[in-house]
C-alpha cells in the first residue's frame, strides 16, 4: 500500500493554484443512516464510511477542520416503500433530522446540499415510482420530489439537488419551494446523469442487500453518453425551469462535455467525481499500480481545468491539504 509522499506537497499546491482550484470549489459527500442500523463497510470505497445519525456532528466537524465548508447529504433510510416515498419527505426522515442537527450546530459555517431522489427509498433502487409496474411515472414522481425538496428546505437545506432525471423536476420543485416561502433555497440540478456502471460502488453503500444493484438499469431516464445534443437540451431545459446551478456526472470520461457546456451556457456548473472513479483510483493505488496521490490531484485538477465551478468528490478532504 502506498504512503503519502510529503515531498510532493509543494508541487501539488502549485498545480492546484495554476488552475484556480481552491477549497471553496470542493463539496464532500456524506452518507447518513439511522442509529441502530447495521453499519456495513463500503468495501468498494476504501476510507469512506457510513455515518450514523448520532455521529453526524463529529463527522461534519472533521470536514470543516479539513477546510471544506460544503457537503452533500445522501440519506440511507430504515423505512422503504415502492409506492410513494412518504418517508423521504417526512419531517422525521433521516435527511431532515441530519439537516436540523447540522444547521443547528454549525449554522452558516457549513453549506449543506441534499440529494433529492427516491433511489434509496424504493426497494427497486429506481429514481421514481412505477406506473403499471413496468415504467417510471414521471409526473407522479416529480410531485413527490417537490415534497421531498420542500421538506429539506424546511429542515435547513441551503441547496436541494434533484437527481432523479425526471422531466420537469426543476420547475416543479422551484414552484413548491416558492409557494412555501423558500425562495432563497437554491436548486442544483443533476441535469446530465449519464447511464453508467460507475455508480455501482455508491449503490453498494446505499442499497446494501435489498436489490441487485449490479443489474439495475436506468437507461430509460438517464442519458446515453453517445448523445451530446440531448445533453445540451437537458441543460437548457433546467436553466429555463429555474435551476441555480447544473451538474454533470460522471466526470473523467466526459470532460469534453464539461468544456462544451461551460462554453455554450456560461452558467454555474458542478461536476461529480463519482464513486466508481474513486474506487478505481483506490484499487489501483492499493496495489501500487499507480501513484495514488498524483492521480487524485490530476483527476480533480482536470475537472476544474475543463470548466467546473464546483466539484463534488470523495477526494475532497484529501485534496484540501493542497488548497488555499
Amino acid at each position: 500500500m502506498q504512503t503519502h509522499n510529503t515531498g510532493n506537497n509543494d508541487i501539488y499546491r502549485r498545480i492546484c493554484k495554476e488552475v484556480g482550484l481552491y477549497k471553496k470549489h470542493m463539496v464532500f459527500p456524506i452518507f447518513v443512516q439511522e442509529d441502530g442500523m447495521e453499519i456495513l463497510a463500503i468495501k468498494a470505497m476504501p476510507e469512506m464510511r457510513i455515518t450514523p445519525l448520532s455521529d453526524t456532528i463529529s463527522q461534519v466537524q472533521k470536514i470543516l477542520d479539513a477546510g471544506i465548508s460544503s457537503i452533500i447529504i445522501f440519506g440511507i433510510p430504515k423505512q422503504r416503500d415502492e409506492g410513494g416515498g412518504a418517508y423521504a419527505s417526512n419531517k422525521n426522515g433521516i435527511v431532515q433530522r441530519a439537516l436540523s442537527m447540522i444547521k443547528g450546530n454549525f449554522g452558516n459555517s457549513i453549506n449543506v446540499t441534499t440529494d433529492v431522489c427516491l433511489c434509496q427509498y424504493n426497494f427497486s433502487g429506481h429514481g421514481g415510482v412505477f406506473k403499471d409496474s413496468c415504467k417510471v411515472d414521471n409526473d407522479s414522481t416529480i410531485e413527490i420530489l417537490s415534497d421531498i425538496a420542500t421538506s429539506h428546505a424546511e429542515a435547513g437545506a441551503d441547496v436541494v439537488a434533484p437527481s432523479s432525471m425526471m422531466d420537469g423536476q426543476v420547475l416543479s420543485i422551484r414552484r413548491s419551494l416558492d409557494k412555501h416561502g423558500f425562495k432563497k433555497t437554491k436548486i442544483l440540478s443533476y441535469s446530465v446523469k449519464y447511464h453508467s456502471s460507475l455508480y455501482t460502488p455508491f449503490r453498494s453503500a446505499t442499497f446494501s442487500n435489498r436489490c441487485n444493484y449490479n443489474k439495475l438499469n436506468k437507461s430509460s431516464y438517464q442519458i446515453a453518453y453517445t448523445n451530446p445534443k440531448e445533453t445540451m437540451r437537458e441543460i437548457e431545459s433546467d436553466i429555463r425551469e429555474g435551476a441555480d446551478m447544473v451538474m454533470i456526472k460522471p466526470s473523467m470520461a466526459y470532460l469534453d462535455i464539461v468544456y462544451m457546456i461551460k462554453k455554450i451556457f456560461k452558467f454555474p456548473l458542478a461536476v461529480q467525481n463519482v464513486s466508481g472513479e474513486y474506487a478505481m483510483v483506490k484499487a489501483a493505488g492499493r496495489r501500487d499500480w499507480i501513484e495514488e496521490e498524483q492521480v487524485k490531484v490530476n483527476s480533480v485538477v482536470s475537472i476544474k481545468r475543463a470548466g467546473a465551478d464546483r466539484i463534488v468528490s470523495y477526494f475532497a478532504m484529501d485534496i484540501a491539504r493542497y488548497l488555499d
